[in-house]
């Protein structure tokens, strides 16, 4: 049987997957404008990378074991980076909601909205880095 703690390190990878894939859609998408189904799959992998990295977020902070004290200053950087993912993922999510609802997609607005999921893809990849760490560096299981 699996036990909670298993969930985390099981979920981890969907929201770093889903979120620097999606961006790299976002980068074609602007690299071929013709293409509009990359931006549209770009937005699709948003959504599902932030409700991943929601569900990442709820495990690694409910059903994860306590760590030792050698470890705390990463595991409190990797926490950390988690949070700052989530916050982005969901005002991103909610921004690029709202320009698709009102048809504002291809105006100006949309570079704050790369913007946001470039440090997205920053940010899930920073987080993960801090939890490879965490796993192999201390062995811990997340």
């Amino acid at each position: 049987m699996i036990s909670l703690s298993h969930l985390h390190p099981m979920l981890v990878h969907f929201p770093i997957a889903l979120i620097v894939v999606g961006f790299i859609f976002d980068i074609a998408s602007i690299l071929y404008k013709k293409e509009a189904c990359l931006s549209t799959l770009g937005f699709y992998l948003l959504m599902l990378g932030t409700l991943a990295a929601i569900s990442a977020l709820f495990t690694g902070v409910f059903f994860t074991a306590e760590m030792t004290e050698t470890a705390g200053s990463v595991k409190d950087t990797h926490e950390l980076f988690a949070w700052i993912t989530v916050g982005n993922l969901i005002v991103l999510s909610v921004f690029r909601i709202l320009l698709k609802a009102q048809n504002k997609e291809n105006t100006n607005l949309k570079w704050i909205a790369f913007a946001l999921y470039g440090l997205a893809a920053f940010s899930v990849s920073i987080t993960g880095f801090y939890g490879g760490t965490l796993v192999y560096n201390y062995m811990m299981p997340l």
